[in-house]
């Protein structure tokens, strides 16, 4: 199975990882033309060598009319104005140039409002655009369907954040570098590489967030920035010694669109290995790792937890196994059964990961009357999936698609295909004849 697989030991952002996966192509220099030829108003794309710790990779530049545009990645800043003058080398305490340094022209997000101070000498001033105005941007360019579905959900992903953040409705959500053309830049390249690199799973290392603070136009804020905490949040993370903003809201974004699962390495048979460099320098090397190869077919241990029942209602056994798969469980069910006295009755199983029996145990003695749980552990032979959007006459339809043992399977999300045949009026069978 082709899997890609990225490592987050010094955090992510958009122009780290855009540099990390131009290094996995046969013809990077000729995909940077590509880029550059997608019309985006003041764009340029620069691709040029840099070496970390002794590890030569690509540092990737993005200018807007002629110059960088400081960093970026914090910023969407709900309200207004603050004309961030975003110099990225942030002030931010992070030493990161936040960027990672990441010359991060780029779109750095740090939305974190962030006045920023950053030291940029070019202090332009950055124009603030909502949500709305960056879907007509993303609307006309000469993208795929699929590519533009993923661009929009990448910055939904951010609004959501910031409004969580800023306790303001997502369309009263303001953007600073995130939403200029550089910005898009950014995450538009992220989200072009990914098709054109057509990996059938993503895998995402624990991300190293770093730690202390970072001075935005709200005051000091932690690190991982709220906005970045906030989309991170189920995947796992860590600090450490590093002060700094090592991932921002964009590169977090981005993760957490792409992950097909987060966790460490697979063994896998590697093809291309490709580093995308920040600016700053670190004691390590201030860099994404990515690394394209080859896996097995999947297969793993889970743990089958199951308990008699004769004395819950039908509702109540309902109630119980949806807490079960709130909790993570990964199959609830039950089976009819006669019990003692000839009472019938239900054996109620639920399917987990190896690490979460204990959790899920908890949560069957909290909703059901049982007294005792049986536990089996078995192996599982699994197809790998990933999620995607597809454009239709209807409008985007998620599929999920299933690889693996020779085998491939699609499947459109029912919620969606329902919501699409009450609309029109059809049946299922029709809305599915027609998007097909």
């Amino acid at each position: 199975m082709k899997t890609l697989y990225l490592d987050c030991g010094m955090g992510a952002a958009g122009d780290m990882l855009t540099a990390a996966l131009i290094e996995l192509l046969p013809d990077p220099a000729a995909f940077v033309r590509e880029l550059n030829e997608l019309g985006i108003p003041g764009v340029e794309f620069k691709k040029e060598a840099s070496v970390k710790c002794g590890i030569t990779g690509t540092h990737m530049t993005v200018t807007w009319e002629g110059a960088e545009e400081e960093s970026h990645d914090h910023d969407y800043d709900h309200a207004h104005d603050h004309a961030h003058e975003h110099h990225h080398d942030h002030e931010h305490d992070h030493a990161h140039e936040h960027h990672h340094d990441h010359e991060h022209d780029h779109a750095h997000e740090h939305h974190h409002d962030h006045e920023h101070e950053h030291e940029h000498d070019h202090g332009h001033a950055h124009h603030h655009s909502g949500l709305h105005e960056i879907e007509h941007i993303i609307e006309h360019l000469p993208v795929s369907s699929a590519v533009r579905a993923d661009i929009l959900s990448v910055y939904s992903l951010i609004a959501e954040a910031e409004s969580a953040a800023h306790g303001v409705p997502v369309t009263e959500i303001h953007f600073h570098e995130v939403g200029t053309m550089d910005a898009i830049a950014d995450v538009t390249a992220v989200c072009l590489l990914m098709e054109r690199l057509q990996p059938d799973q993503i895998i995402v290392s624990p991300v190293h967030v770093g730690s202390g603070h970072v001075h935005c136009a709200h005051g000091i804020l932690p690190v991982p920035a709220p906005a970045t905490a906030y989309i991170l949040k189920d995947a796992p993370i860590y600090g450490g010694r590093i002060r700094g903003e090592l991932c921002t809201p964009t590169g977090a974004a981005l993760l957490k669109h792409f992950a097909t699962r987060f966790g460490d390495m697979p063994v896998m048979k590697t093809t291309a290995i490709g580093y995308g460099m920040g600016k700053k320098d670190f004691e390590m090397a201030n860099c994404v790792r990515a690394m394209l190869g080859e896996t097995e077919d999947s297969t793993g241990e889970a743990a089958e937890l199951s308990c008699n029942i004769d004395d819950m209602t039908a509702e109540a056994i309902g109630f119980a196994m949806d807490r079960l798969y709130d909790a993570g469980a990964l199959e609830v069910y039950t089976t009819a059964v006669g019990m003692k006295k000839n009472r019938p009755g239900v054996v109620l199983s639920a399917l987990c990961r190896m690490d979460d029996r204990e959790k899920i145990a908890r949560e069957i003695f909290k909703y059901t009357t049982t007294i005792g749980i049986r536990e089996n552990v078995m192996k599982r032979y699994m197809l790998w999936r990933k999620s995607e959007t597809v454009e239709t006459e209807f409008g985007p339809v998620r599929k999920k698609t299933s690889t693996g043992y020779g085998v491939t399977r699609e499947k459109y999300e029912y919620d969606d295909i329902s919501r699409i045949a009450k609309a029109q009026g059809i049946s299922v069978a029709e809305v599915l004849k027609r998007i097909k």
